[in-house]
C-alpha cells in the first residue's frame, strides 16, 4: 500500500533547534565554552541555509544536506555536554555558583538535553525523515529503531499513521524524566545507546541540583 505522505516539514525541528540555541546563549559565562556567541553563531550558520535550501525532508534530500543536519545536532549536543562538564567542575572545584543561578542553569541544560535527543531520535529512526518519506513514497516499510505503541494497534498500524517530530520529542521527555523507556521501546543498538546517553546526562544534571539543595556538596 502506497501512502500519500511524501515529506516531513523541517520547521518543528527548527523551532526546537532555535530554543536550544537560545538556552545556550542565556547560560552563565562560566558554563559556556569559548566566546558566548561563537557556537550559537556556527549553529545559526548551519540552521538558516538548511531551512532555505530544503524546508521539507523528502526523497530530494542529498547526502550533504543530511550530513549538515546531523552535524548541527551533534554541535548542539557537544556544546550542551560541555556545559554539563563545566557545571560539575564549578560545583566540585570552585563552588562559586549561587543556588538560584544553579537551578536556572541546570534547567536550561536539562531542557536542551530533551530537545537535542528528540532531534536525534527524529533523525535516526529508520534512517531519518528523508528516508522514511522515501519509503512511504515507494510503498515500502523500513525496519524501525523505535516501537511506538500505535504500531501495535491494528487500526493505526494499517492506516497512514507515522511518528512525527512531536512523537520523538515526547519520547525524549519521558526518557529524561523516567531515566528509562516508558511507552516507546528502543529496538536497535543505536536507539538504546541514544536513550541511555540521554538518561545519563539527565540523571547527572538532576543529581547535581539535588546534591546542592541538601548541601551534600560543599
Amino acid at each position: 500500500m502506497i501512502h500519500h505522505l511524501k515529506s516531513e516539514p523541517r520547521w518543528p525541528a527548527t523551532v526546537a533547534l532555535g530554543i536550544a540555541i537560545t538556552l545556550y546563549v542565556v547560560l552563565p559565562s562560566k558554563l559556556i565554552f569559548g566566546p558566548r556567541f561563537l557556537i550559537p553563531g556556527l549553529e545559526a550558520a548551519l540552521l538558516i541555509p538548511l531551512n532555505i535550501a530544503i524546508p521539507f525532508r523528502n526523497h530530494k534530500e542529498t547526502t550533504v544536506i543530511r550530513a549538515l543536519a546531523v552535524g548541527l545536532i551533534l554541535l548542539i549536543n557537544l556544546s550542551n555536554l560541555a556545559s554539563v562538564a563545566l557545571l560539575v567542575r564549578q560545583l566540585l572545584v570552585n563552588n562559586s555558583i549561587s543556588g538560584k543561578i544553579l537551578v536556572e542553569a541546570a534547567a536550561a541544560i536539562w531542557l536542551t538535553n530533551i530537545l537535542v535527543f528528540g532531534l536525534w531520535f527524529w533523525e535516526v529512526d529508520r534512517g531519518g525523515p528523508a528516508k522514511r518519506s522515501t519509503a512511504l513514497r515507494d510503498g515500502t516499510t523500513p525496519v524501525p529503531d523505535f516501537l511506538f505503541p500505535q504500531m501495535s494497534i491494528e487500526q493505526l498500524r494499517t492506516s497512514q499513521w507515522r511518528p512525527s517530530f512531536f512523537d520523538y520529542l515526547y519520547l525524549s521527555l519521558t526518557n529524561a524524566t523516567a531515566f528509562s523507556p516508558t511507552d516507546t521501546m528502543p529496538l536497535t543498538k543505536i536507539a538504546k545507546a541514544l536513550m541511555g546517553s540521554e538518561s545519563l546526562v539527565s540523571m547527572v544534571t538532576v543529581l547535581i541540583v539535588a546534591a546542592r539543595a541538601v548541601n551534600i556538596l560543599p
